[in-house]
C-alpha cells in the first residue's frame, strides 16, 4: 500500500515511487530524518546564536572548547559499531536480544572510561584553569549517556528512525527552553555545560520510552562475552578511525585555545556552528540507505555499485548547493547571525563550508568501506587526514589563526574523503566514482 504521502508528490516524482514499497520507507525515513534535523539546525542555531551573543566570543570560546575536548572522546564512547551493528541486526533479527545488549555493555563501559580520560585530558592541558575542568566534567557525562543510543540503531536497522526524532527532538526542545531561561537569567558560562548535559540525560530516557511503546523490552537484552570479543575484533579500526575523525573535527578548536585564545575560539566557533548545520543531510541519506545499500552487496555486484555512484551525485550535488552560496553570502550571513563582534569569523566560513563537499563524499564512501569489510582502510584514510590537519594546524595557526585552522581544516578533508582513495589500489574505483560525482553531480 502505498503511503499516503506519496499522493502529495509532483506527477514526475510520484510515478517513481508508486508501487515502490521500499523506496516508500526509505524516503519516509529520510524525510523524518530531514525533519528532525531541519528542526535542530533552526532551533539550535536561533538559540546557539542567542547564547553567543549573550556570551561574548571569550565565554563562548570557553564553551567550544569544552565542547571540542569532549567531542574528541565520543568516537571512543560509542566504540564505532554504528554501521556494524545495524548490519548484524538486519542480517540476524534472530540475535537481536543478543546484539542490542552486548552492545549496551560494551557502551557503557566504553562511555564510563572514556569520561575519565577526557577529565585527565583537561587538567593535563589546562592545570591552572579550573572553569575549563569544571565544564569539561560536566559536558563530560554525555560520554556515558551515549549507551543509550543503543536503541537508536534498532530503529535504524528497522527504517523507522521516527520514534528516534520523537525522543530526541523532544529532550533537544525541553534542553533549548532551559539554554533561552539561562540567558534570561543572565546564568555564568558553566550552566549551559549543564544544559548540554541533562539534553543528553533526556534524550536517553525518551529512547527508553518510545522502545517500550513499541513493545520491546530491555530486560530481554543479555550481554555474550563470545560477541563482545567479535564485535571488538571487527569495531577496532573503526574505533580508532572514529578517534582519529573526531580528532580531526575538533582539534582546531582545541589547538587555537592552546595557541591562541578563547576569543580566537569563539569567533571560529560562529563560522564553525554555520557550516556543522549542513552535516545532517549525508547523515540522514546514508543512514536510510545504508540497509539497502548491504542487501544490493548480497544480490548484484552492478547493483551495488550503480547504488553507490548514485550516493555519491546526490551528496556532491547538495555540497555544491551549500557551499556556493554561502561562499558569495558569508560575510552577510555572519553580520546578520553574530553581529559585529564576530565579523572576523566571516573569511574562516569560506573556507569551512566547502569542507562541508568532502564531508558528504566521506560518509558515503565510509558506507562503501563498510559494506566491503574494509573498516581497517577506513582507519588509515582517516589517520591521513587528521596528520594532514594537526600538520597544517601548526603552520597556519600562528600565521592566519582560525582562518588558518579553517584551511588546514578543508584540505584535510579532502585527503581523507578523496585523495587518499588513489594511495591504494582497491580504492581506485571508488575514487574515480567519487571524481566522476565532483565533475558531475547530479541530484537524481
Amino acid at each position: 500500500m502505498n503511503q499516503a504521502w506519496v499522493s502529495y508528490l509532483p506527477g514526475f516524482l510520484r510515478k517513481r515511487v508508486e508501487g515502490r514499497h521500499e523506496l516508500q520507507r526509505v524516503l519516509n525515513n529520510t524525510g523524518w530524518l530531514f525533519g528532525d534535523r531541519l528542526l535542530r539546525m533552526g532551533v539550535g542555531l536561533l538559540v546557539g546564536i542567542w547564547i553567543a551573543r549573550y556570551l561574548g566570543p571569550s565565554r563562548y570560546g570557553l564553551l567550544s572548547y569544552a565542547a571540542s575536548l569532549v567531542g574528541i572522546f565520543t568516537s571512543l564512547a560509542i566504540l564505532g559499531l554504528e554501521g556494524i551493528i545495524v548490519r548484524d541486526l538486519v542480517r540476524f533479527p534472530d540475535r537481536e536480544g543478543e546484539i542490542l545488549g552486548t552492545t549496551f555493555s560494551l557502551r557503557l563501559l566504553a562511555g564510563i572510561c572514556s569520561y575519565l580520560l577526557v577529565i585527565a585530558t583537561v587538567f593535563i592541558l589546562r592545570s591552572d584553569d579550573s572553569v575549563s575542568q569544571m565544564m569539561v566534567a560536566v559536558m563530560g557525562s554525555v560520554l556515558v549517556f551515549n549507551s543509550a543510543d543503543t536503541i537508536d540503531l534498532w530503529f535504524q536497522s528497522k527504517v523507522r528512525s521516527k520514534y528516534v526524532v520523537y525522543a530526541k527532538n523532544g529532550a533537544f526542545l525541553l534542553s533549548s527552553l532551559l539554554r533561552l531561561a539561562l540567558v534570561l537569567m543572565k546564568a555564568p558560562v558553566i550552566a549551559f555545560a549543564t544544559a548540554n548535559a541533562i539534553e543528553a540525560a533526556l534524550g536517553a530516557v525518551g529512547l527508553l520510552y518510545v522502545y517500550h511503546r513499541d513493545g520491546q523490552m530491555v530486560r530481554r537484552w543479555k550481554t555474550s562475552l563470545a560477541l563482545a570479543r567479535e564485535l571488538l575484533k571487527d569495531s577496532w579500526p573503526l574505533v580508532l578511525s572514529g578517534v582519529v575523525y573526531m580528532i580531526s573535527l575538533r582539534i582546531d578548536q582545541v589547538m587555537l585555545g592552546q595557541m591562541a585564545d578563547t576569543h580566537e575560539v569563539g569567533i571560529y566557533a560562529s563560522a564553525v556552528k554555520v557550516a556543522e548545520i549542513w552535516f545532517f543531510i549525508p547523515t540522514a541519506l546514508v543512514t536510510s540507505v545504508f540497509p539497502n545499500i548491504v542487501k544490493a552487496k548480497e544480490s548484484s555486484e552492478e547493483e551495488f555499485y550503480g547504488r553507490l555512484q548514485k550516493l555519491y551525485n546526490l551528496l556532491a550535488f547538495t555540497g555544491y548547493a551549500i557551499a556556493i552560496p554561502t561562499t558569495l553570502l558569508g560575510g552577510v550571513v555572519i553580520h546578520l547571525l553574530y553581529g559585529d563582534a564576530y565579523i572576523a569569523a566571516a573569511p574562516m566560513l569560506t573556507f569551512l563550508i566547502w569542507s562541508d563537499l568532502f564531508i558528504n563524499i566521506g560518509v558515503a564512501r565510509n558506507s562503501y568501506l563498510l559494506a566491503m569489510g574494509w573498516s581497517w582502510c577506513y582507519f588509515w584514510m582517516a589517520v591521513s587526514g587528521m596528520v594532514i590537519n594537526v600538520a597544517l594546524n601548526l603552520v597556519l595557526i600562528p600565521r592566519y589563526g582560525g582562518a588558518g585552522a579553517a584551511i588546514a581544516t578543508c584540505i584535510s578533508y579532502w585527503v581523507a574523503a578523496h585523495g587518499a582513495c588513489y594511495f591504494y589500489k582497491p580504492l581506485h574505483r571508488s575514487g574515480g566514482m567519487i571524481t566522476r560525482a565532483l565533475l558531475c553531480p547530479k541530484f537524481w
